[in-house]
């Protein structure tokens, strides 16, 4: 097609609306269908890197279906090495939108269950950015949204359908501890973000990666595991912290198979216990909700947080400071899923 086809085409399709053959894919993703589609093979296949082959984690009640249109434009100028600009959220007349650059963005209609997600071509090599920041950020928000879950920043492990939260500052040790609970023979339901039915305190989560530095493989005594780990890529967080990105979906350790209910709620610490035989200490009543807003200042003003916090008090909340080995916090929290 020469350069004149080219004009005439833009101009009679400036929103790229006659954009050709989709190509479409549902997966169950937090309880909820979701329907992605795109004409770029390159966008569904990270999709499917994404969520395929996780547990379907089915909510009691029937999930809506949402919509994801994925759509790629050419290369920018920016240098292949250039970090991506960080996403900036906005809102208005009922949409959310997530904005990295002009051909990098998310936009989100929550009431219509409807997602669009813009990434340009020279973002297919940075795919944790694109997956992350765009692809989950919609993900999340419409699930969220859509089905009335608390989004909470934390992990969660459990055993027999009950489940622990692990919440706590970047860097206190949640995945690492996560990591062990896998490999100890826990149920693992998410590393790095968690939703809960605020009246069931249900919780769902997608277990698709876990992101650990490398310092935690001088603790993993298991050789496949530690070979697993070791041999994952490696991704660099907007922090500049370098870790492992571990496919979770690899055969190391059991996936939650169904939504966990939640019996308890840990604040991770980093500090070393006084008492390497006392690494749990119950939070006062009092003190729960100001810890928790601090904890979670976004999910803190979702609907359902009161709520949440309410179901979450009555259960109960604990402090777990670092004993001598990670083993030995995972067995302080298998003694409160007893």
């Amino acid at each position: 097609m020469n350069v004149r086809q080219d004009v005439r085409d833009a101009s009679a399709d400036p929103f790229g609306e006659r954009s050709g053959q989709q190509l479409c894919v549902h997966r169950q993703i937090l309880g909820a269908r979701f329907r992605f589609e795109s004409t770029s093979e390159a966008l569904m296949q990270l999709v499917e890197t994404a969520y395929a082959g996780l547990p379907p984690q089915q909510l009691p009640m029937a999930g809506p279906e949402f919509r994801i249109d994925l759509r790629l434009l050419p290369r920018q100028s920016r240098a292949d090495h250039a970090e991506p600009p960080p996403v900036q959220a906005q809102s208005g007349a009922g949409l959310l939108s997530g904005v990295m650059d002009a051909s990098n963005y998310v936009v989100l209609s929550p009431a219509q269950r409807r997602g669009l997600v813009v990434a340009s071509q020279d973002m297919l090599s940075r795919p944790y950015h694109l997956r992350y920041e765009l692809i989950e950020f919609a993900v999340f928000t419409l699930a969220a949204r859509g089905i009335g879950l608390v989004p909470l920043h934390g992990a969660c492990v459990g055993r027999q359908g009950r489940g622990i939260l692990l919440l706590g500052a970047s860097g206190s040790g949640k995945s690492t501890l996560a990591l062990h609970c896998l490999l100890q023979g826990l149920d693992f339901l998410a590393e790095d973000a968690v939703f809960v039915q605020p009246e069931s305190l249900l919780a769902t989560g997608v277990a698709n990666y876990l992101h650990v530095q490398g310092d935690v493989l001088r603790l993993v005594e298991d050789g496949p595991a530690r070979h697993w780990i070791g041999g994952s890529p490696v991704i660099r967080r907007r922090s500049g912290v370098d870790k492992f990105e571990a496919d979770l979906r690899a055969g190391h350790g059991r996936l939650a198979k169904a939504p966990l209910e939640l019996v308890g709620a840990v604040f991770v610490c980093s500090q070393p216990a006084e008492d390497p035989a006392i690494l749990l200490s119950p939070v006062s009543a009092g003190d729960i909700a100001a810890r928790l807003h601090v904890d979670q200042p976004y999910a803190a003003t979702q609907p359902g947080w009161h709520r949440f916090g309410q179901r979450l008090t009555h259960i109960g909340v604990h402090e777990l400071r670092r004993g001598r080995h990670p083993r030995d916090s995972v067995n302080a929290l298998l003694s409160l899923l007893q």
